[in-house]
């Protein structure tokens, strides 16, 4: 009975065993099969994957492209950029090695606070920025004193600079950091301390001047030590734009501009390059690029003449007179007077029970249309406004460039208004009243321009009629390259030439006439003459009780915000004309005492930097009529 039983555990602990055997060579050979599979099938994979967690491949920021003027003159360029790092591991005590090095370069308490942060957030063996845009002398001081700031190292790369500060920074604008609603995904824009374009050039052309980003690929260890570079591959350079601007020019309007708040701007009246575009006050953009204060951006902000605004595009102003021009020609092209035609200025005109002033207060007497330029005569341009009507005149006025964007290569480009009937039905629901008429033929009321559609306005007068656009670069920028720009065949803006010929007599009297306007800005450089033709206009209501208590305050009596705009608007030379030019100087009192002789000054340069067109005195043509 013992040995049945005997045998029957024999068995079972046979057949146990046999399963156990079984067992351990089944998870054997399917050990050895996965051993297989990772180490043979898939060892490439695995090879990959080992590369990549050992190898790491980090983004190169290229150089930014160069702005430069038309001769190829520096304006916005790359510099070397000296950076001061701190590494935690190798410094025993991060406060006090920056307090050390606090006494070579200014730190603030909220630079330490900053700095210790980045510390606690990165790696002990991360460098973290403590400071850009070293001197020369802090770098060398930094160096000196390396053995008593133990952690501190001197990184080089490059930084954005403009070499002329203030000169054309509202043309140029500026480069700062990437912000959070800055971010698309791109990865150049998360590495630390890049700068992308915030303003003017720098903003419209962003994605060619900054090029494409190149690689390092770097061993690490498995903590992310760099142990070595395996190979570098450096970035594309962004695209170089060349300007039409003339940057000596530029700095000479600028400077002969001054402490007004004022624009300026020089235009090629065949091809529309644009030479000058000054706009002041201006600003320092390389203080953007370092970054501002609060102090200093409060400063900017607050500033009642917007230095950050590039008055050329940006600002709308009341043509005032050298809104006649417009006027003039509507009424030619109307044949609602011809230029022999006078009219009789007592000094003012009736219109139901309003009157309405002319700015001689004794008047001009009879004027036809030359005269009436030349005098800048109110009455006579109320009555021939009065006679053409508004809707002529806005046609005519957008002939020539106003009442809509030029689409010039700038952000914030607006588009000034010229008014017509159909446009006050929309925008208040009410009809167009005479009265409206002959405040929009003295360019009051509501027509408003900007200094570049003036300047535009100008060629287009100095050219014969023909449609001139202005341009900003020489050639067309692509994020691919550029591309030539190639002379195009100009089309008439479709007013009778004769029109604009005795425009361009009348405005050639307003500055070489003894009696005109603008006769004390008139000059001749080598026979080359300026015509032009000056402008004032209101920023207040001047009440009758005014006129007779007090009379009209002169410009200086009265708080800056309650002067006149003074304007001019001229071509040169008058006989072949080259150049237009527009001068807004904004709150500067009267155009032929203030503005004229800044577009005078400013034409004259020109002209002498003009060496292909040496000439000596010619006679004006006369114009047919």
């Amino acid at each position: 009975m013992s040995s049945a039983r005997d045998s029957e555990r024999g068995k079972l602990f046979t057949r146990r065993a046999m399963m156990l055997a079984a067992g351990q060579t089944g998870l054997t050979m399917a050990l050895a099969g996965r051993m297989y599979y990772l180490q043979v099938t898939e060892a490439e994979r695995y090879g990959i994957l080992a590369d990549e967690n050992r190898i790491s491949l980090r983004l190169l920021p290229p150089p930014r492209g160069l702005i430069l003027d038309r001769f190829g003159r520096e304006m916005a360029v790359n510099r070397q950029n000296f950076r001061v790092l701190v590494v935690r591991e190798q410094t025993p005590d991060l406060m006090q090695t920056l307090d050390a090095l606090g006494m070579i370069i200014p730190l603030t308490d909220k630079d330490k606070t900053r700095i210790r942060r980045e510390v606690e957030r990165k790696r002990a063996f991360m460098p973290v920025q403590v400071k850009e845009n070293l001197s020369w002398e802090e770098m060398a001081q930094i160096q000196i004193n390396a053995p008593d700031l133990p952690g501190v190292v001197i990184d080089e790369g490059l930084t954005r600079y403009y070499p002329y500060g203030d000169g054309g920074a509202q043309v140029l604008g500026y480069v700062s950091s990437v912000s959070e609603k800055d971010l698309t995904g791109e990865a150049l824009l998360e590495l630390p301390g890049f700068r992308i374009g915030k303003a003017g050039v720098e903003k419209i052309y962003d994605l060619a001047l900054r090029g494409r980003g190149g690689n390092s690929k770097v061993e690490v260890n498995a903590l992310g030590r760099v142990i070595r570079e395996l190979e570098r591959k450096e970035g594309t350079p962004g695209v170089d734009v060349t300007l039409t601007l003339d940057l000596e020019m530029q700095q000479f309007a600028v400077d002969r501009i001054g402490e007004e708040s004022a624009a300026a701007v020089v235009i090629d009246v065949h091809t529309g390059e644009i030479l000058v575009m000054a706009s002041t006050p201006s600003f320092d953009p390389n203080a953007f690029n370092r970054g501002l204060t609060p102090e200093e951006w409060s400063a900017l902000i607050t500033n009642e003449r917007a230095p950050l605004r590039n008055k050329c595009i940006s600002a709308q102003f009341p043509p005032g007179s050298t809104f006649k021009v417009i006027v003039a020609m509507a009424a030619l092209e109307a044949g609602v007077i011809s230029p022999e035609q006078t009219v009789f200025c007592p000094g003012y005109m009736d219109l139901g029970e309003h009157r309405f002033h002319c700015w001689q207060k004794r008047g001009h007497g009879s004027v036809n249309m030359v005269e009436a330029l030349q005098h800048s005569c109110d009455v006579y341009f109320y009555e021939v406004a009065r006679r053409v009507g508004v809707d002529r005149i806005a046609d005519v006025a957008r002939r020539f460039g106003l009442g809509s964007p030029l689409g010039i290569d700038l952000p914030n480009e607006v588009s000034g208004l010229i008014p017509d009937r159909a446009w006050k039905r929309a925008f208040n629901g009410q009809p167009w009243l005479p009265g409206e008429t002959l405040n929009a033929g003295i360019g009051q009321g509501y027509v408003l321009t900007t200094p570049l559609q003036l300047a535009v306005m100008a060629a287009r007068i100095a050219n014969g009629g023909m449609a001139v656009k202005p341009r900003l670069t020489r050639e067309t920028v692509t994020t691919a390259g550029l591309k030539p720009i190639g002379a195009a065949a100009l089309a008439p803006v479709g007013v009778n030439p004769k029109s604009v010929a005795l425009v361009r007599r009348g405005m050639y009297e307003v500055v070489n006439n003894p009696a005109g306007t603008a006769h004390r800005s008139a000059f001749d450089v080598n026979g080359q003459r300026m015509a032009g033709k000056t402008g004032s206009s209101q920023v207040r209501r001047i009440t009758m009780k005014e006129r007779e208590t007090t009379g009209v305050l002169k410009n200086d009596a009265l708080p800056w915000k309650e002067r006149d705009h003074a304007l001019f608007i001229a071509f040169a030379p008058a006989d072949a004309p080259r150049y237009a030019c527009a001068v807004v100087v904004e709150h500067g009192g009267g155009g032929s005492a203030v503005a004229a002789p800044i577009a005078s000054d400013i034409m004259k340069e020109a002209l002498k930097r003009d060496p292909s067109r040496p000439r000596g005195p010619q006679p004006l043509p006369e114009v047919e009529v």
